[in-house]
Formats: structure tokens, sequence, C-alpha cells
């Protein structure tokens, strides 16, 4: 095998070097080996040995010393004279240096026979000074090119050539020991598959061996009970034949006729019983059908398409993986297309996917690789935080092309659509407070500043407007959806709580003497409705008749109070949930049970609870707004907290029954879809 080593070359002018290291100081001649061989002074100047003779014999006549040609201080001369200064040995290097590679072939122009050829590494030309006007290469726009010798242009190329070459081979062995191992990998794999094709197989036969013992044992004891009657029938034949025969012997000694006459009638009875053991109890029938129905027919057919070979023509250093959006809390999901060898997309899937998912501190995350069964696989993970994971991909134990991909898990849960803006017109809204989610999906969006609800469909359209019945003055600021499919709604400023029906008729309103700010309203399973008032800081209970049955609450910190009422939901088993700054749960009775969330800062605006019993409520402190996620025992567990879009002042929000969450922003007059699961 070849062996190099690209190095990084000089080039370095012949004539300047020589003037300054291999060139006297004083005569300005080349040292040599001889008369000019070079001398190295105390002062550490060096002086050819010739111009040094010289020096000596004008100077030291009278005082035995003589001054440095070159910085001129004293020099006492040396027992031995001149020959004994020390030579110079780094000079000497340089003559060695500069001699051998002088020895090197100096490539000369085939026209200008004393001129040195020069590579321009910029314009990719070799040429000479006299060959061409070169004055591209060292006038003004010389700075732009890189000129070098053509022997040093030579000496470099054929380094990067060896380098390159040597790079191939490497790579072309590299490929030789990995088609190899695949070739061991393929032999390996059809023993393998031969061992399980005849292990199978065996499990076929043991299957029709079990049922032909089946078969056989099952003839065997037809035949045992069978044979058990027949003999019986034979025993008692027998047992017959004696009794007679018995009875006959003694009838030569009989001389009454009264005796002889009795016997008579006993052996007309036994005649009789004789005739029926005659015919055998049982038959030797037995005969073995196969063909009496499908089951041959239906065995063949199994076995035509019992087992399955596998294989694949995925090329894997081809195929890709496409990494969606990512965002913490999330399911996300990466999706791995496979190709053939021609690069054309694989249509079957099937293949051995090994992948690795790992966070930055190397921790496995959990995931799982769904098959489409059409060459593409979905990675189903869901990050917990944060950051940035690392996603190896091998197929058939090779990696995929760019493997291993980044995956950036982003904090931001941004929205998936905007609906309205602020405005009177159909499409707008001006302060949206509230939105109900129908059994159909369809979203019904308190529109307070216009007086209306609108219902929107899944898309975002409206659908039809709903009002002004209950909507007056611009301060209806509570609704909810009744079991019915009804609406109830509360209204501040009249402090009426009405019902209507989802075409917007006025079914019955009512109102209650304590009601001094009621601002928000919940139904119930038992359709009781539940009122919300902050002016007075209690919750009313009416039942379906919009009769008072309970009150509780008051102002203050405590337990079971209210510094302001913000919110109203009701949740699991009717249990109702309350919020001001904090979270507060009490039963459907009005007995406090617990105290989820109290930071003591900032206000939320809306709550809800969706399928999975999880506590989802919109929150403004500090300037920043958000939904915050909690489980169903209350514990926080992220917030929506977009990048794109952001909340501005978000109130009511709403969960689909695909778990998509709509939220109503005050701040920007209008609603956002999100996906939270």
């Amino acid at each position: 095998m070849m062996s190099s080593t690209l190095v990084e070359t000089v080039s370095i002018n012949y004539e300047d070097f020589n003037d300054s290291f291999l060139t006297c100081g004083t005569c300005l001649c080349m040292y040599d080996g001889t008369e000019r061989t070079p001398k190295l002074l105390p002062c550490s100047h060096t002086v050819c040995r010739s111009c040094l003779e010289r020096i000596v014999a004008a100077q030291t006549l009278d005082t035995g010393s003589f001054r440095c040609p070159i910085c001129r201080e004293t020099i006492h001369m040396p027992q031995g004279g001149v020959i004994a200064f020390p030579p110079s040995f780094i000079v000497n290097q340089l003559l060695d240096l500069m001699a051998q590679q002088r020895r090197d072939v100096i490539p000369k122009c085939s026209v200008h026979t004393n001129q040195e050829l020069l590579f321009c590494e910029t314009c990719d030309i070799v040429f000479c000074t006299q060959c061409i006007d070169c004055g591209l290469h060292s006038g003004r726009g010389a700075s732009e090119h890189t000129v070098i010798p053509f022997a040093i242009a030579i000496k470099r190329m054929s380094e990067i050539l060896l380098f390159k070459a040597h790079l191939c081979i490497k790579n072309l062995n590299s490929a030789y020991d990995a088609v190899s191992e695949e070739l061991r990998q393929l032999e390996l794999s059809v023993d393998k598959t031969l061992d399980s094709i005849n292990r199978s197989f065996q499990d076929v036969i043991a299957v029709v061996d079990r049922r032909r013992h089946e078969c056989l044992q099952w003839v065997r004891k037809i035949k045992e009970e069978k044979k058990n009657i027949l003999k019986e029938q034979l025993d008692l034949i027998q047992v017959e034949k004696e009794k007679v025969q018995e009875e006959c012997d003694g009838l030569q000694y009989q001389v009454e006729v009264r005796n002889i006459t009795k016997k008579i009638s006993d052996l007309n009875e036994k005649l009789d019983t004789t005739s029926t053991l005659s015919e055998p109890r049982e038959n030797s029938f037995l005969r073995y059908d196969y063909k009496h129905n499908d089951a041959l027919r239906e065995i063949a057919k199994a076995i035509s398409h019992f087992g399955h070979i596998s294989t694949s023509t995925t090329f894997p250093a081809l195929s890709t993986a496409k990494v969606f959006p990512t965002t913490a809390h999330l399911r996300s999901s990466i999706r791995i297309n496979t190709v053939d060898y021609h690069g054309n997309p694989r249509m079957t899937g099937g293949d051995p996917l090994l992948v690795d998912l790992k966070t930055e501190k190397g921790d496995n995350l959990e995931h799982k690789i769904k098959d489409n069964e059409d060459g593409t696989y979905d990675v189903l993970f869901l990050p917990q935080k944060p950051g940035r994971l690392k996603l190896c991909v091998n197929i058939f134990t090779r990696p995929i092309k760019d493997s291993p991909y980044p995956v950036e898990v982003s904090d931001h849960i941004n929205p998936l659509a905007r609906f309205g803006s602020r405005g009177s017109g159909r499409d707008n809204f001006s302060q949206p407070v509230r939105i109900c989610v129908g059994s159909d999906d369809a979203i019904y969006v308190l529109d307070t500043g216009n007086s209306r609800i609108k219902v929107l469909s899944q898309a975002g359209d409206c659908v039809r407007t709903i009002g002004p019945d209950g909507l007056e003055n611009q301060s209806a600021t509570g609704m909810a959806l009744m079991p019915d499919g009804n609406l109830a709604v509360v209204n501040w400023r009249t402090r009426l709580v009405s019902v209507l029906t989802p075409d917007g008729s006025l079914v019955k309103h009512f109102t209650n003497p304590g009601f001094q700010e009621p601002i928000d309203v919940a139904v119930n399973s038992r359709g009781e409705i539940i009122v919300a008032d902050a002016g007075a800081s209690k919750i009313f209970i009416f039942d379906s008749s919009s009769n008072l049955t309970t009150t509780f609450g008051s102002r203050g910190d405590k337990d079971g109070q209210f510094k302001l009422i913000s919110a109203l939901a009701v949740g699991k088993n009717d249990e109702i949930l309350i919020a001001d700054h904090r979270i507060q749960i009490f039963s459907k009775d009005g007995k406090f049970s617990r105290r989820l969330v109290d930071s003591g800062k900032g206000q939320y605006g809306g709550i809800c609870v969706d399928g999975s019993a999880h506590i989802l409520a919109t929150k403004t402190e500090k300037g920043r707004s958000y939904v915050q996620i909690l489980s169903a025992g209350g514990k926080p567990l992220y917030v929506i907290d977009s990048q794109e879009d952001r909340l501005k002042r978000p109130s009511g929000l709403a969960v689909m029954q695909d778990f998509r969450l709509v939220v109503a922003d005050l701040g920007s007059d209008c609603v956002k879809k999100y996906r939270y699961k």
C-alpha cells in the first residue's frame, strides 16, 4: 500500500535567501567549503575565511586583536590563527540543504531555456516571465494571484495526488470490507432463515401428526366400545346356553308330567329370550373419511399461505429522515422515508429499523416505531423538556443519510390557527371573554363587546350569531353549555341569568337578590346552574327550576374565601373549580376540598377541565400571558407560552373532542387554537 505525507510547502525566493543567509556580508560572495568557509566570530557574526585572513593581516600587527567588520566589536586573535575560529554550523547546514534542493529537476521553459517555469494557482496556468505578459501576475493585480515555481507546484500536486490516492484506496478497502461483511451476514441470514423455515414446518408436521394420532386413538376407542358391547352379549349368550344345558341334562330322569310340562313352558320363554340375543347389539361398521367437508382444501390453502419470506431493496445511504417541529410535552414524530439503490421510493415496509434517540446528557428517550407499510416509518416520542435531542437511525445496522440528526425541542407551543380580529363584522370580535364547545365541536364564543354569541365551525368560519336576548349592554361575561344543549348566560349589569336555545331563542331568565356582580356561570351534570359573583365573593347554586339551593364563600384569602373571583368551571364528579389568583376546588355541595395553585401573583382569566380530568387555566402576570396545564391532582405540568402570535390577555378557553384547545384572547380580540397533547 502506498504511503505519503501531505505537507505544506512555502515558496522561497532563492536569490533573497542566498543574499540573506548564504552570502558573506563583507565580500558579498557565496560561502563554500574551501577559501570562503564560513567562520563564526565570538560576537555571533559569520565572515568567510578569506575576508577574515585579510582583516587579521591588516589589524593585528601590534595589538593582537581586530574589529568585527559587521558590529565593530573587538575580537582577540586565538592561538592558531584564523583557522582556529569555529565554523558556522548553521550556515553549513543551510548550504547542505540548498545543495540538496538544487539537485531537484527545475522545469525550464521549452522556448526560453534559461527561464524557470512558474505556476499560477489562481489561473491554473504554467508560464515563464517571457512567454506571456505577466503583468497580471506581478503588477497591481498580483495580490489576487498566487504564483509559485512550477517545481514546487509539481511536488505539491504529487503529494496531494498521493494523499488522494491513499484516501481512495482506504475508502475502497473499507467498501470491500463492508461488502464482504454484508456477504457474510447474508450467509448467516440465509442459514437462520432456513432454520426458521424448517422449525416452522416441523410445527406444521407436529400439528398434522397430532391430528393423525387423535384419529387413530379415536378408532381404537370406538373399537373398544363396540368390542365391549359384543363381548357382553357373548357372555350373556353363554350364560343362557349353560342354563339350558343344565336343565336339559336333568330331563331324562323326570317322570313327573307336571314337571316336564313346566320345563317345556320355561324353554318356550327362553326361546323368546334367545331370539333377542341372536341379533348383535353392536355393529362392525367403521370407516375413515377425509373428503366429507372442505377441511382438506382449507388445509391445502392454509399451507400454501403458510410462511412468508421478507426481503427488502432499501438502500440506507440514500434513505432520509424528516424532523418535524418538536415541542416539549407534546407528542411528536419523525418521518423516515426509505428508497432503493436508484433513489426510487420504497412502497412496502418491514425493514429492521434501529432507532436511538438520546438527550444532550446521553439519556435514552422512550420512543415507538410505527411501520406505515408504505416505505415510511414514524418515530413517535414525547419530549419532557426543551433542548436538543440526537436521533440515530440504522437500517440493516447501517446509518441512513445524514444520521445522526439533531432534533431541537422548543418550549413554545405556537397556535395552529387564529380566527377573527377586532371589529363588529361577521368575522370580527370585540372582547371575546368565554368559549364553549358543543358535542358536534361547534365553537360558541361570547362576543361581549358586540352583545352576541358567535357560533364557529371547526375551521373557524362563522356559522351563525345568537343575541341580543340576555346579552344586552355589552355586559354578558359568563356562558356555559347545559346538558340539554341550551346555553346559560350571565349578565353582570342586568344581574340576570338567561337560558337560550342553540338558535338564540330565550327559554327563561332569572335573578337573585343576593347578586351584586355575577360574572361567570357553569352547569353540572344534574342541570344545576352555578353562578360566581365577584361583587359578593360568593357562589350561588340553583336547581333546574331556578330555585336557589346553596350559597357559599366570602371575601378573604383563606381557604374557602375569594379575593376577586375571575372564573368558574365544573370538573370531574361535578366538583366546582373557582379561580381568582389561585384555584380552589369544592364539592358539588359547596364544601371546600383543596387548593391547587397559589402563586400569589397574577390573575386567572378562564378555567376548564378536559376529558382526561386535566385542568387548564389562562393566566396573566407581570405582562406575561399563558395557559397553565395541571394534572387531575393539581400538579403543574407545563404552560402554553407561544413564541409566535403571543397571547396578550387570554380569558375563556375550552377543549374540543380531538384535544385541540381554543382560547379567547381579549388583548387581540380573536380566538386561537392550540395542540396541547
